[in-house]
C-alpha cells in the first residue's frame, strides 16, 4: 500500500498542478514551474478537433453533414407524409402500420372508419396509416420487372 501512495499522491498532484511529492522524501517544484525552468513551454494538446478556428470550422463542417444528410431528408418525408394523411378520404383504400388493407368507409377528426372486407369494420387512427394501397402496388410491381429484367 506503501507503494501506492506515492503514485496516487503524485498524480492528483499533477492533475491539481501543485507540487508532486517526491519518493524520496526530497524537496520537489510545482509541475507547472518544471517545463519553464528548463527553458521549455509545458505542450499543451490542441484537443480533439484541432483547436482554435480549425477547431471551430470542424464542428460547423459536422452539423452541416448531419443537416444535409439527415435531417433534411427525414424533415423533408414527414412533411410528404402529412400531406398524404390529410388527402386521404372516404374511399381510398389504405395500408396500415400493421399491415391491415382496406377501404375508408367514414372519418371522423383523427379517426378512419376502414372495412377490411364485408361487413368487417375496424377504427384507425389517421396517424397510424402507412400509405395509399396503390402506391406500395406500384413499388411492387416495379421490384418485379425489374427482377424480371435481369434474369
Amino acid at each position: 500500500m506503501k507503494i501506492i501512495n506515492p503514485i496516487v499522491e503524485n498524480i492528483i498532484a499533477q492533475a491539481d498542478g501543485a507540487a508532486a511529492p517526491s519518493a524520496g522524501g526530497g524537496e520537489s517544484q510545482p509541475v507547472a514551474t518544471q517545463g519553464a525552468a528548463e527553458g521549455n513551454a509545458p505542450a499543451q494538446s490542441p484537443g480533439l478537433f484541432g483547436g482554435g478556428k480549425s477547431g471551430l470550422i470542424m464542428i460547423v463542417l459536422m452539423f452541416v453533414v448531419f443537416y444535409l444528410l439527415l435531417i433534411r431528408p427525414q424533415q423533408k418525408k414527414a412533411k410528404e407524409h402529412q400531406k398524404m394523411l390529410d388527402a386521404i378520404g372516404k374511399g381510398a383504400e389504405i395500408v396500415t402500420n400493421g399491415g391491415l388493407i382496406g377501404r375508408v368507409v367514414l372519418e371522423k377528426d383523427n379517426v378512419l372508419t376502414v372495412e377490411l372486407a364485408d361487413k368487417v369494420r375496424v377504427r384507425v387512427l389517421r396517424s397510424q396509416v402507412s400509405g395509399l394501397y396503390e402506391t406500395f402496388v406500384k413499388s411492387d410491381k416495379k421490384a418485379s420487372d425489374t427482377k424480371a429484367e435481369k434474369k
